[in-house]
């Protein structure tokens, strides 16, 4: 249960987080983007990390678990932050926030392939729920062409980003996993230092490109303040991400991860609604993801003792794979 709390907590600020991002790319660029929300929450969880005696932590990671880490925070915080934020500048956070959802059907391959965890019917059914939650939403949104505000999504390149940041956000649990080597809370804050330590220093040496230094020191003032807020609450995210993932399966915890879609939609209406696509099946897609997150959070022998179900029913909700 403190698994799944944490995930929801990860969701819940990723998806604040989407919305802020999408307010600085109306007038800032992507990679101004990266060169505050990554440097800073590189800062933040190493003081996180050092206010909660887990720095010195660090040191008991194997080389393999540092280099998993390391490769981790390179393939999520570079490569799947680049790909969320030039999609949700190409049609907005709300669009591409679905087509991103493929990033759980790659982590769980990978989890069910390399870490030996197992899938049962109940986490299934919650897992088919929490990806059609997001595509029901998409249903209504060919209908408007337009924001309020005007913007015309870019729907080919949004798409190839979300894609791009799919595969960087699928991939990154099992690296984070396999890092943690179950080292519990305390080891996922060092973990966590070392993965955006790992994406700052690449992201530093990207800025050592002709050109590239002098366009991130002049972002718009409106769109700076706005890339901070969203590097500190992708900070909050992430924490609460590594901590969930040092007490929980991967199956349970990138799926209900998802649910970032559902409060990244909740937070546009809230901060956005003049330059992202709403439609009908916003609620309905809602109501889903939350039925599916559900279904992950309740164990199956909480769910048999309370339900009273027949025999066959009951062996077959036991049913594990592989």
């Amino acid at each position: 249960m403190l698994g799944a709390l944490l995930a929801l907590l990860s969701a819940a600020t990723f998806g604040l987080n989407n919305a802020a991002i999408r307010r600085g790319v109306l007038s800032g660029s992507v990679l101004q983007a990266l060169s505050i929300t990554v440097p800073l929450g590189a800062v933040l969880f190493a003081l996180v990390a050092l206010a909660a005696g887990a720095l010195s932590a660090i040191g008991d990671f194997s080389a393999a678990g540092i280099g998993w880490l390391a490769a981790a925070g390179v393939v999520h915080f570079v490569i799947g932050r680049y790909g969320n934020y030039r999609a949700t500048r190409a049609m907005g956070a709300n669009l591409s926030g679905p087509v991103q959802q493929a990033s759980v059907l790659v982590s769980l391959v990978l989890a069910l392939a390399f870490l030996g965890e197992t899938l049962t019917p109940l986490r299934i059914v919650g897992i088919v729920l929490i990806v059609a939650g997001p595509m029901i939403m998409l249903r209504g949104r060919g209908r408007r062409r337009s924001t309020p505000s005007g913007f015309v999504p870019d729907l080919a390149e949004g798409y190839a980003y979300s894609l791009l940041c799919a595969v960087g956000y699928g991939v990154s649990p099992l690296f984070i996993r396999l890092g943690l080597e179950d080292g519990g809370l305390g080891a996922s804050l060092a973990g966590g230092t070392i993965s955006y330590g790992a994406a700052t220093l690449v992201l530093a040496a990207i800025l050592l490109l002709p050109g590239k230094a002098a366009h991130v020191r002049a972002p718009d003032g409106v769109a700076a303040r706005w890339f901070l807020a969203s590097g500190l609450l992708v900070f909050l995210s992430q924490v609460f991400r590594y901590m969930a993932l040092a007490v929980a399966p991967v199956s349970v915890v990138v799926p209900i991860q998802r649910l970032s879609v559902v409060f990244r939609a909740l937070f546009s209406w809230l901060i956005n609604r003049d330059h992202e696509l709403f439609g009908f099946w916003v609620l309905s897609g809602i109501g889903v993801s939350v039925v599916g997150a559900l279904a992950l959070t309740v164990s199956t022998e909480w769910l048999l003792s309370t339900v009273s179900l027949p025999a066959a029913l009951a062996s077959m909700a036991r049913w594990t794979w592989p």
